[in-house]
């Protein structure tokens, strides 16, 4: 069964659903910043998905990937899947632009996150989730083995 890790929940905002991932944003204020969680259980590497997962999760990946990238005018878009920390499988999507602070190295424990403030938390939930809006889903479309 299907339960977000203790440690993503503490350091997202869920904007919504797709299909197969749960649409997060980092509260870090430096980084417009995504993370798309396969909503199956005991997941912790993309080769446990099933084929049909796969291309589902490649295919809204590159969907965050596009809409971030033109959106915030991306100088590159970083997308990884660190499993060091927190083991449940999850995508970043981190937009980079050559003023931000950690440009142009790895934004992975180089600073300390700043969460967003009160105003700008709801401004940036509201953008993403306009942005996304098209390809979310509610709840009871998917077809996962999700909690809820």
């Amino acid at each position: 069964m299907y339960k977000l890790d203790p440690q993503l929940q503490q350091d997202t905002v869920l904007l919504g659903q797709f299909p197969l991932c749960d649409v997060l944003l980092m509260n870090d204020s430096q980084f417009p910043w995504v993370i798309l969680v396969p909503r199956r259980g005991s997941t912790s590497e993309l080769y446990q998905l099933s084929t049909e997962e796969r291309y589902e999760q490649s295919d809204e990946s590159a969907y965050v990937s596009q809409r971030l990238s033109d959106y915030f005018e991306a100088d590159s878009m970083n997308i990884a899947a660190l499993g060091n920390v927190v083991p449940q499988l999850h995508i970043h999507h981190v937009v980079r632009k050559k003023d931000d602070p950690c440009w142009p190295k790895p934004i992975w424990g180089a600073i300390q996150a700043k969460p967003y403030g009160k105003e700008e938390l709801v401004k940036m939930v509201d953008e993403l989730t306009l942005l996304f809006s098209d390809k979310f889903v509610t709840p009871s479309e998917n077809d996962g083995d999700a909690m809820y």
